[in-house]
């Protein structure tokens, strides 16, 4: 498909009840950027039912213009009708670029949009730019099981699709007071062709319940932990800061804590405004899911670990010496 427009597209996710998710008004940070880079417009693309809070929220958050279908038939997320609906669109205004969130709905739909629309996908990217020479987009990503970081460029078919992880980008806040233009599509998928329904919903149990995407600060345990014990030091520092316990890949394949608090390429994505790195090497695959961090905080005994090389601040100690000693001076500084 040749692209008509150099506009750039972000695909705004919503919940059942219409709202958006979190990632959508993500990418629109980052996507005002580039689409300016791209000589285009910035555009947001929302499906689901009763989306009027998504829709003014996407026209709050940066969306120059924003392409709506709202139906009953997309009150729930089935693959037939979002990629049907999307590739709709998609075939209608020709974009240059798209961004899709990395949910597991995203994770879904894009590599199905990919292929009716004849063009590539770079999944799970981490970072985005225009490149200079040929105005393709950069698409940043780990690669070689995260050992290191591939830039890939799509340059012979349109559009270029990626999908990039919560948390990778942050949200800002709404700024903006011009009403973005709303265009309504009428796109109607048949209920009797959606092949897949949803017959029950299982909650995970309140206690595994971890945000670490909205946390505001992210207490870490990793190797250096030594087991499921040393994670009630983690957890007390992070009571008294209020925070949420996170985890490394080795600690959570170590059966150390559960996979819901793991934090780097195969667990969370997250950009905290205080990040605690304790017993944690720093490997790439960690680093990619919390460098966007406001501050990094590391302890680690080994002063040759690769995670000082992005801490802002660094503790070279035993980190069941320096992490209750931490937690008690937080405490007196309160005045509990």
């Amino acid at each position: 498909m040749d692209a008509k427009t150099k506009d750039l597209w972000v695909f705004i996710e919503t919940k059942e009840d219409g709202s958006p998710l979190s990632v959508g008004l993500e990418l629109l940070n980052p996507g005002r950027a580039l689409a300016g880079k791209q000589g285009g417009r910035l555009v947001g693309a929302v499906i689901g039912c009763h989306t009027d809070e998504a829709v003014k929220a996407a026209g709050e958050y940066g969306a120059d213009q924003i392409v709506v279908v709202d139906g009953e038939e997309y009150k729930e997320y089935s693959t037939d009708a979002y990629t049907a609906a999307l590739f709709y669109l998609m075939e209608k205004y020709a974009p240059t670029t798209m961004l899709i969130g990395a949910t597991p709905n995203g994770r879904d739909l894009a590599p199905r949009l990919s292929c009716r629309l004849n063009t590539g996908l770079t999944a799970d990217c981490t970072n985005l730019d225009v490149d200079e020479e040929s105005g393709n987009m950069a698409w940043t990503r780990p690669a070689f099981g995260g050992n290191l970081m591939a830039t890939i460029l799509c340059p012979d078919h349109r559009p270029q699709l990626g999908t990039v992880r919560p948390g990778v980008f942050k949200k800002e806040k709404p700024f903006k007071a011009v009403e973005a233009e709303v265009i309504r599509e009428s796109f109607v998928f048949p209920k009797e062709n959606i092949r897949t329904m949803v017959l029950e919903k299982i909650r995970e149990a309140a206690g595994e319940l971890v945000d670490l995407e909205n946390a505001e600060i992210i207490v870490s345990g990793g190797r250096g932990v030594g087991g499921p014990e040393g994670f009630k030091t983690i957890k007390r520092l992070a009571d008294v800061l209020k925070a949420t316990v996170g985890a490394s890949r080795a600690a959570v394949d170590a059966d150390w804590i559960g996979h819901s608090h793991q934090v780097g390429q195969t667990g969370k994505t997250v950009g905290p405004k205080i990040y605690i790195a304790c017993g944690i090497s720093g490997a790439i695959q960690h680093i990619a899911g919390m460098s966007s961090s406001d501050c990094i905080i590391a302890i680690n005994k080994d002063p040759d670990a690769p995670i000082f090389s992005i801490a802002d601040y660094g503790i070279v100690g035993d980190l069941f010496e320096v992490v209750p000693a931490l937690a008690e001076e937080i405490e007196k500084a309160r005045g509990v």
